[in-house]
Parts: C-alpha cells; structure tokens; sequence
C-alpha cells in the first residue's frame, strides 16, 4: 500500500525558511516524478514545483528563487526548502508521486504571518 506523508509546515514569520519532507512507503521515489502543489484557503491547488526521474526540476514562476525541491534516495524522501517566505505563500502543501498512477499525501500547514 503506498503512503505518502508530508511533514516540516508551521508558523512562521516573513523572509523566514521552512523544510518540508514528503516521505514514502509502497513505492520508491527515483522511479516517479515528484510534484509539489499547495491550496490556499479558498483557493484551488496549485503545482509548484517538479522533480523528474531524472532529477531535473522546475518551478513556478512566483517560487522559483525562493523554494527548492530536491531528493534523499536513502531516506526515500523528497524535500521542498522554503526560504525567503511571503505571507502570500500560506497555504496547506501537499506531495505527489506520478508514474502513470498518481498518488498524493495529506498535506502539511504553512502559515507566514507576523
């Protein structure tokens, strides 16, 4: 059965960094693209950066800078860093696996505020 867990969200007050960590079991992340999306309140999900297979990444145009999304093969991990946050950046965060079958975590709560 595969489960993807996200941890690492939080308070935490603007141009602070956060790091948030998607573990899984069920599946191994170097063979799927890992994503990461975030939904604010109200909002509707949006992607925000990629991981390929073969470590490429790419990223939003209002993160890119700021965040970076990277892989921990031996701890089967993926990580996006948070650094230079806005309060606009509030939001729950989720991680997804894609590999011709999606699956997603439960999502982890960031919040930037003073």
């Amino acid at each position: 059965q595969v489960q993807l867990v996200e941890s690492g969200g939080g308070l935490v007050q603007p141009a602070g960094s956060l790091r948030l960590s998607c573990a899984a079991s069920g599946l191994i992340f170097s063979a799927y693209t890992v994503n990461w999306y975030r939904q604010a309140p109200g909002g509707e999900r949006e992607w925000i950066a990629t991981l390929t297979r073969s470590m490429t990444v790419i990223y939003a145009d209002d993160v890119k800078g700021r965040f970076t999304i990277s892989r921990d093969d031996s701890r089967n991990t993926v990580y996006l860093q948070l650094n230079s946050l806005k309060p606009e950046d509030t939001a729950t965060y989720f991680c997804r696996a894609f590999n011709g079958v999606a699956y997603w975590g439960q999502g982890t709560q960031v919040t930037v505020s003073s």
